[in-house]
């Protein structure tokens, strides 16, 4: 009998979870790199919350090399959802956005659906995307803006 309970309890629990596949890929390449130095970091957003520049609001963050001035990032195994990826060229490999005294980031910079800001940061609603499930490809131009 409890074999059956705990069977039923790991049943149940498979079942609340999103329904999540391996092939389930949301695919970036990320173009316009001014040179091949350091790496890019993308970062996936499920909201508002933190966009762009909060890398620790974001569902999942990765920092990737680059060759011959593009970069790939690949987040596998994703829920269906609404997301935004913001993503930074990351020369030093610092591993963190850096900006000046005016706030403005001192590396290349850019987001889904190419968002730009304007007087600040892309907004989620200007970058964000569905997700409907299975393979989803976008390419994110660096901009530069010192």
């Amino acid at each position: 009998m409890r074999i059956a309970s705990v069977l039923m309890a790991s049943l149940l629990v498979a079942l609340a979870a999103p329904f999540v596949r391996a092939e389930d890929l949301i695919h970036i390449e990320v173009v316009g790199l001014h040179n091949s130095k350091g790496q890019v970091g993308c970062s996936l957003y499920p909201s508002a919350e933190g966009f762009p520049n909060k890398p620790d609001k974001a569902v999942r963050n990765i920092m990737v090399p680059i060759k011959d001035q593009k970069a790939v990032c690949d987040f596998k195994g994703l829920a269906k959802g609404t997301y935004a990826v913001s993503a930074m060229h990351d020369e030093d490999s610092s591993g963190k956005m850096e900006f000046n005294d005016m706030g403005i980031p001192s590396k290349g910079v850019g987001a889904s659906n190419d968002a730009k800001g304007d007087m600040g940061p892309p907004k989620f609603k200007d970058a964000s995307f569905d997700y409907p499930g299975g393979r989803k490809d976008l390419t994110i131009h660096i901009q530069y803006l010192l």
